[in-house]
């Protein structure tokens, strides 16, 4: 192929304003080109997160995570080793491998789905004592202190993400994971006192 030819330089270009907008990153702490690295890698990360982690909060957790590391570590980025794409890939990927240890190393996220019963499965199979489980859980949740009752709720009741709860009760995503695990181990052992 020609290395003149239309699509080998829109590549080029691309390329060489991905590079510019990094440098602009670095050595400015530009937002504006953060935010159009952001929008050129937010679907590409978004569908990587999607492939490998199976849930819709996971892979917008991903995306949050690489693109703070890219803000972060601009400055460690080298044009001469390779191209941006490659340095964004290669952390979004060791992010996703991190975020995929975490997930097995941590009993919240193993423990969240099999605590909270299947709230919405209301067909006429349901067995009895999920009701009674649900009820259970219900009187526990108003045990919790309140931040982490909302965050509980929030996540398993009403489907948010944790970016977009985080967003809504104006708290860093952190805070959000704290409470979650702090109210879920606070349920579990709700539930293991009373079904012992």
């Amino acid at each position: 192929m020609d290395n003149d030819t239309p699509a080998h330089t829109n590549l080029e270009s691309q390329v060489d304003a991905l590079a510019m907008l990094m440098l602009q990153i670095a050595d400015n702490r530009d937002k504006a080109a953060f935010g159009q690295l952001f929008q050129h890698f937010m679907p590409k990360i978004r569908a990587f997160g999607l492939q490998r982690l199976n849930q819709q909060g996971l892979a917008m957790d991903l995306v949050q995570e690489t693109m703070t590391s890219v803000w972060t570590k601009a400055h460690l980025y080298n044009a001469e080793k390779g191209a941006v794409t490659t340095w964004v890939f290669t952390i979004m990927r060791n992010q996703c491998f991190d975020m995929l240890r975490r997930v097995q190393h941590n009993r919240e996220d193993t423990f969240g789905d099999d605590i909270w019963p299947l709230c919405d499965a209301t067909s006429e199979y349901d067995i009895q004592p999920d009701h009674k489980l649900t009820a259970q859980l219900l009187k526990h949740l108003d045990a919790l202190p309140l931040a982490q009752k909302q965050v509980v709720q929030g996540i398993y009741m009403q489907e948010l993400t944790q970016q977009e709860l985080a967003d809504a009760l104006k708290v860093p995503i952190g805070t959000i994971k704290s409470r979650l695990r702090l109210g879920l181990e606070k349920l579990k052992s709700f539930l293991e006192i009373h079904n012992d």
